[in-house]
């Protein structure tokens, strides 16, 4: 399987390519949206800011979006998350906006969340095997979908809680860092490919 793995030019994507290599995909980094969506899947990465981010889709934005609604698949980890919705607080311009609903700055007390925090699952097969899940996360914003139907797992951190995955079609979105989750990340890749393959 080819899995496209999109490089905002803002960080290093290594502990996530070996992540996807180790569940059984062929990893190509890329900065071309051409090629990205040429492979059997797209993975959008957590390395980033918002502004960059939505800079990089371009004249692509409409594209990427029609592609993602037929069904072409998609994991968004952390701004890859937030980059599948319309808009968020951290910086100007469009996401993809394939999930209607905006993202905003944590209400929390210690900003940004920086560690391992419990993940409440749905029944979702991106989380098979999975239960109990302990994740690790980094981040400042949040997301907040207009369909809670749309939400497949939670977080509390402090006093807040907010979506910790989110399912359109064949695009997840999880806000913590599956890389970066030790046995239980590789296999939430590895699940990710299954179910895409």
């Amino acid at each position: 399987m080819r899995v496209s793995l999109f490089d905002y030019g803002a960080g290093n994507l290594h502990s996530l390519a070996k992540a996807l290599e180790a569940g059984g995909a062929g990893v190509t980094i890329t900065t071309s949206w051409d090629e990205a969506l040429d492979q059997d899947a797209l993975v959008l990465p957590g390395v980033g800011s918002f502004g960059a981010a939505v800079r990089s889709l371009g004249e692509s934005r409409n594209r990427i979006r029609e592609s993602l609604e037929a069904g072409y698949p998609c994991l968004g980890i952390c701004l890859g998350m937030q980059l599948l919705f319309e808009s968020s607080e951290e910086g100007e311009g469009e996401g993809i906006g394939l999930i209607s609903g905006s993202v905003r700055r944590l209400r929390s007390r210690i900003v940004p969340q920086m560690g391992w925090n419990d993940v409440k699952l749905t029944s979702d097969p991106v989380f098979s095997g999975l239960e109990g899940l302990v994740a690790y996360y980094a981040n400042s914003f949040v997301c907040e979908p207009q369909d809670p139907g749309q939400v497949i797992a939670t977080t509390k951190y402090e006093a807040e809680s907010f979506a910790a995955g989110v399912r359109k079609r064949r695009t997840w979105g999880v806000q913590f860092h599956p890389e970066k989750s030790s046995a239980p990340g590789l296999r939430l890749i590895k699940n990710f490919l299954g179910e895409v393959s």
